[in-house]
Order: structure tokens, then sequence, then C-alpha cells
């Protein structure tokens, strides 16, 4: 394969990945009629259309879809390639992305990457904040952070927390109007603040455990967000009951401002977890964010 022909099929991925010729541009630091050019000269030799155009988006072709799941591991297997020279250099260099939900970038990874970079100059690290399950592969992370039940089989997991618990928690003024439910069952008579997850497909079924018996509740209120801060503001304010993480509640418990209730029904269970692909090559940088991160009891 010719130089300029390698650096052509990368002027696709980039537009295929980023569906857009200004970001692709800005990507790969040139201007978009260059890549424009590029792409028009590749389908010309390739004698396909590998890209639709329209005024808002660009999106592969059929050809191009097949073109870019052959390129994508290609590319992945040269990037940890050359990542892996690394191995040479005296301290551990490179950057990796992570893609976390918020609770899980501020209470476990920042700690431990406050830390590391200083020691490590030469290491840069991404994370990006999203509670979705993002597809770490196809959208190009390193590695990712998930609750230990929601994890592929086809990933190597490596646990970063210790197990975990949900509370539920009202304000001191909503049960001055409503008496404090002793089962999951009795959640019907209240007003509950819903928690939306699209990835879990709509909002959130609260989930309890006691005595080998699960239980999932739906719960109805007048009150619903996809933010945890926001529904911890709202039932602080008497809006209803909240369904949270223990560690994102415990301050409000402990302060007064929150009563929790059902303790005995919310069972412990598997914490958080980096993920990555088995077929990723460890290379230093990796290996050192890995055991930075690993969690010790």
């Amino acid at each position: 394969m010719r130089r300029e022909d390698l650096s052509d099929l990368s002027a696709f991925l980039a537009v295929a990945e980023e569906q857009s010729f200004t970001r692709a541009a800005a990507r790969l630091g040139t201007s978009q009629s260059a890549l424009s050019h590029t792409l028009n000269r590749v389908e010309a030799r390739l004698g396909v259309r590998l890209l639709t155009r329209t005024t808002r988006r660009v999106s592969p072709t059929e050809a191009g879809e097949r073109l870019l799941q052959t390129l994508r591991p290609a590319f992945d297997d040269i990037d940890a390639g050359l990542a892996g020279l690394s191995e040479l250099r005296d301290r551990p260099a490179g950057s990796l992305r992570i893609v976390a939900s918020e609770n899980a970038a501020r209470g476990l990874l920042w700690p431990k990457l406050a830390d590391v970079l200083p020691r490590y100059p030469d290491l840069k690290v991404e994370i990006n904040v999203d509670a979705g399950l993002t597809d770490i592969v196809a959208e190009r992370f390193d590695a990712g952070v998930r609750l230990g039940e929601h994890l592929a089989k086809d990933m190597i997991a490596v646990r970063i927390g210790p197990d975990l618990r949900l509370a539920v928690v009202g304000s001191p003024a909503y049960f001055d109007r409503h008496p404090r439910p002793r089962t999951p069952q009795d959640l019907a008579h209240h007003l509950c603040i819903n928690l939306r997850l699209e990835s879990f497909g709509g909002l959130y079924a609260w989930e309890f455990e006691k005595d080998g018996r699960e239980l999932r509740v739906r719960v109805d209120g007048q009150f619903t967000s996809n933010d945890v801060p926001l529904i911890l503001e709202a039932a602080r304010g008497g809006t209803g009951l909240a369904c949270v993480l223990e560690d994102q509640v415990m301050p409000s418990v402990a302060n007064g401002s929150l009563v929790r209730v059902l303790e005995d029904w919310c069972a412990p269970f598997s914490g958080y977890h980096l993920y990555y692909p088995s077929r990723r090559q460890q290379t230093p940088a990796f290996a050192l964010l890995v055991e930075a991160l690993r969690y010790r009891e």
C-alpha cells in the first residue's frame, strides 16, 4: 500500500466516524475543502460511493460501512502498536480516554488521577461523563466504567470500588405529612421522584432485596429527572421520595436534611468496574492506569 493510500483511508475513517467534514477536518488538522477533495479521490479510485452527503450530516453508504468495519480494527491495531513503543521510554506516556458516570468520575476516577497525573507528566487522560451504556469500541474509548451487573461478557473487568447499596430517602417535612414506608409495596401510596435512564429502557424501576427475595417496583409521582443532584434537591424540598446510590445521599442523611427508609430492603451489590476489550494491547500507560484505579480492600 502506498503511503498516500493510508493517509486517504485515515481521512475517510475520520469523516465516517465524525459524520461531519467540519469535525473531521478539525480532528485531522486540515481544511474542509482539502478533506472533501481527498474523499472524492478515494471514491474515484475505488469506483464506489462511500459517503452520502446532505446539508446536515454525512453518513456511510453500504460500501462505506463495510470499509469502515474493516478499517476500525486495523487502525486500532496500528494505534496500539505505536503506543506500545512507549515501553522503550523511561516513563509511561500517551493519551487515554475513559467514559464513566458522573458519580464514578468524581468519586473514584478523579481522586486517583489527581495523584497519578503530577507524577507522570507525559500521560494524558480524558474522562467523558455519560450515564448511558456507551459502546466503548464504536466510540473509540480506551476503557469505560460500569456497575458490575452491567458488564458485557466479552470485556475484561477490573474492580475499582467497593460494593454499593441503594438508599430510599425523603425529607423530614415529607414524613410529617406521610407515614414512613415499611415495605417496598408501601411505595404505591407515596409520591416518588422518578429517575429517567434511557439506556435502561426509560424510567428506572426501584430494586430491592431481602432474605433472598428480589423486588422491582415502578413508582409514581409529580417529578422526573435524569439528573441525580436535581432529584436530591427535590427530595430535600419535600417533593417526594428518592432512590439513589447510598454514597450520593449520606451527607444529607448525616446532616438531617434527608431521612432514610427501607434500609433493610437495600442489599449490597457489585460496585464500579473499569472495563475494556479483551483484545486491547496493554501499553505501559494503560497498565499504569489500571493499577492506579484497582480497588484494594
